[in-house]
């Protein structure tokens, strides 16, 4: 199997007034925000011409998105080989919440941590995602 994590593909994080949070990190640290949060672009060590994206999103404190986990927070990690990786994690007995659902961007299954924190698990296609994203951070 290759690499399982190769990095964090996001931080969605639960909050009152996602626009106000978004203007505030504009105003005060300079993120280039959209409606869904900003996008920070990176480089790949092993091939530095190859874009990759970590992805930053307040959300409404209401979300249900994180269910069955009442944490305010969930981390999305990028990883290689997502269908192998399930198998291996249902192999262990690890919760998986959901089928893999695939979009033009990715695909994505979302699974829960020992301590009940929702984790979405994304097989990124970094290409596709780079003519979606619009807010979007750089160094």
């Amino acid at each position: 199997m290759k690499k399982k994590v190769t990095g964090i593909g996001g931080i969605f994080f639960k909050v009152k007034d996602p626009d106000a949070t978004k203007s505030w990190y504009q105003k005060h640290l300079g993120l280039h925000t959209d409606r869904y949060g900003t996008a920070f672009e990176w480089r790949s060590s092993d091939s530095p011409q190859q874009k990759g994206f970590t992805q930053w999103s307040p959300m409404n404190e209401d979300t249900q998105y994180f269910n069955p986990s009442e944490k305010d927070f969930m981390i999305n990690y990028r990883v290689e080989n997502l269908e192998e990786l399930l198998l291996e994690l249902k192999k262990a007995g690890v919760k998986i919440l959901d089928e893999i659902e695939e979009f033009e961007y990715g695909k994505f299954v979302h699974i829960l941590d020992p301590d009940g924190h929702a984790i979405e698990l994304w097989e990124p296609n970094d290409q596709i995602y780079d003519g979606l994203v619009e807010g979007r951070t750089q160094s």
